[in-house]
This record gives C-alpha cells, sequence and structure tokens, in this order.
C-alpha cells in the first residue's frame, strides 16, 4: 500500500472535515513505517487533496478527495496550537467479539477455553481486545513480588496469545487499557530518552503490525455504530464505585456504551422523555479471579458479542458470563 493509498484510506475514514494536520498526526503515529515524520503524513494528504498546485492537482490519479474550498484559516494569525484532538476510533465490522481484561500471564486457561470455543461457531469478523490483555506485574507502582514473571516473559506469552488468536482469521484490534499504560508510564520515568524509539514501542515489542493487528490508544473512544466501547480507565480515578457498574458507566456518559476494567458483569437500560433507550453494559475478564493483591472480590469471568446493522446505527449486545469453564 503506497502513502497515498493509505491517505485515502484515513481521509475516507475520518471525513472531509477532519483537518489535515490532526489526521496526518493520526495517520503517522498509526503508521511509522510509512511515514518518515508527521510532516511527511501531511503533506501526502496535502498531494491527495490537489493542495500542492495546479501541475500536482492535474497528476493526481484519483482525484475523490481534492478540496475545492478551503477549511476555515486563521484569520487572527494566533500562534499554531498544540492541542490534541480527541477523535473516536471507528470499526465497522458487522459481528464483534469483544474480549477484556485478559492480564497474561495471569489468564485462566479454562474461561478462555469456553470463549474460544464459543467463538468457532459464531465466527466473528472482528475481535476488539478490550484492554489490559497484558498485565505488567513489575512495573506496577505497586508493592511487588520480585518472584513473579518478569516483563519479557509477559512479553512473549502474549506474543503466543495472539498468534493463537490469528487463527480465527478474524481483524484484530487491541486497545489499550490502564495495565499497558503502565509499560508508557515506566518509559517515561524511567527512561524517557527511549521514548518514540520504535524498538522499545509496545506495538513493535507485541509485532502487531506483522500479525495485522490495529492498535488503538491514547484512551480513544470505539464507535460501533451508535455504541461507545471504553476499557473504563478513560474517566480518570475518582472515588466514585457504584454497585452496578454499568449503571456507574450510564451516570458518566449518558449514551449507550460498554466497558471491562471492573471485571464484573452488569446491565443497565434508562428511557428518556423522547422514548429513547440508552443501555450499557460491563464485561467480565478472562483472569484470574482470586489475585494475592485481592482474593475476595466480585469479578467474574465473560465476554460478549456485538453484531451491527447495516443502517450504521442500530446494534445489537449479548453479555455472557463463564462459570467454571461453562458459558451461561
Amino acid at each position: 500500500m503506497t502513502k497515498a493509498d493509505i491517505s485515502r484510506e484515513y481521509r475516507l475514514k475520518y471525513g472531509t472535515q477532519m483537518p489535515t494536520l490532526t489526521l496526518a498526526r493520526i495517520m503517522y503515529n498509526e503508521n511509522k513505517e510509512a511515514f518518515t515524520d508527521v510532516e511527511d503524513a501531511r503533506k501526502r494528504l496535502r498531494y491527495i487533496e490537489g493542495k500542492t498546485g495546479k501541475k500536482d492537482r492535474e497528476g493526481v490519479a484519483k482525484k475523490d478527495f481534492i478540496l475545492e474550498g478551503e477549511r476555515p484559516k486563521n484569520p487572527y494569525k494566533l500562534p499554531e496550537s498544540e492541542e490534541t484532538k480527541y477523535e473516536p476510533y471507528y470499526i465497522k465490522e458487522n459481528k464483534i467479539a469483544v474480549l477484556s481484561d485478559i492480564h497474561l500471564p495471569y489468564h485462566n486457561i479454562p474461561s478462555l477455553t469456553a470463549c474460544f470455543d464459543f467463538l468457532q461457531g459464531e465466527k466473528p469478523e472482528a475481535i476488539l481486545l478490550n484492554g489490559d490483555i497484558l498485565d505488567f506485574y513489575q512495573l506496577s507502582r505497586f508493592g511487588k513480588d520480585p518472584r513473579k514473571r518478569s516483563v519479557a516473559h509477559e512479553l512473549q506469552t502474549a506474543r503466543e496469545f495472539l498468534d493463537v488468536l490469528s487463527q480465527f482469521g478474524a481483524k484484530i484490534y487491541y486497545k489499550l487499557g490502564n495495565h499497558e499504560e503502565r509499560y508508557q508510564h515506566y518509559l517515561m520515568a524511567k527512561a524517557p530518552e527511549l521514548l518514540g524509539v520504535q524498538q522499545f514501542e509496545l506495538e513493535h515489542l507485541l509485532g502487531l503490525k506483522e500479525r495485522g493487528i490495529d492498535l488503538i490508544g491514547d484512551k480513544r473512544i470505539i464507535k460501533a455504530n451508535d455504541l461507545n466501547i471504553v476499557h473504563g480507565h478513560e474517566f480518570g480515578q475518582s472515588i466514585f464505585s457504584p454497585v452496578n457498574v454499568a449503571r456507574g458507566l450510564f451516570l458518566r456518559g449518558k449514551v449507550s456504551a460498554m466497558q471491562g476494567h471492573n471485571h464484573s458483569i452488569s446491565e443497565h437500560t434508562e428511557s428518556n422523555m423522547n422514548g429513547d433507550i440508552v443501555t450499557t453494559w460491563s464485561l467480565g475478564c478472562l483472569c484470574e479471579l482470586n489475585p494475592a493483591y485481592l482474593p475476595i472480590n466480585k469479578w467474574s469471568h465473560g465476554f460478549a458479542i456485538v453484531e451491527l446493522s447495516d443502517n450504521g446505527k442500530d446494534f445489537h449486545v449479548r453479555n455472557y458470563r463463564i462459570h467454571k469453564g461453562k458459558i451461561l
């Protein structure tokens, strides 16, 4: 795929209203092997948009993205902003399996086996790994047992797990959760010189590119038609911890949404005065249920299947519980 092809794909995905520089940043962050830097991505976008001169505009093979009018300028000559645009990530596949909180290498084999057996029959078009797939125990800010597995072992376990998952033939998306962010925080605190070095980026360490897996970071909301999917840590830390996790998600977001993070299965539905229904779900985990740091808890195993309608709006959620290796 050429740089122009990548540019057209991203412009089609994010629409013509997104500023070129903003889209260039997204393109570069997700395709660092293709572009040398953000400016390289921006130049390629400007080329397909016909903004690099009349001669180049006439030579553009596909003219679908050539802009006749300019986007709003900066009439007051304000200094260039470093503002970060918070853009959602769109998943278009019609049947999506959502797996959260596996916490490799502290995964639960019976629950994962039950989940995978089920997916063999469901044949999802996409699998969303919705955060905390890795644990990164040794990078935690909490007290650590030095006898626990090393980071190198965790990464190797994750690569082996992704190889197994790839056998389903589904598109795989990997969203970063708070446990994956432990790695970034560790680099910022202990080895800031390595930030931005490709060989030390998590995407490279897990071999996501060569496995065709898309990485979703920056606490981005995932959109599956009108369903919003988050890991659960995007709201930040607070003392707000409702008994019903799904209801807490509703109170925070006020839209139909799904989250993991709390390792607890729940559902909450409300309707507004216009008769519109809003439902929120929280998913179970696929990791050990009684870790040493919290042996008594309300956790449960589970996963979900999301099916999207072709109208770009409707969706259907099946939120499954797994108990002792059996799907209920």
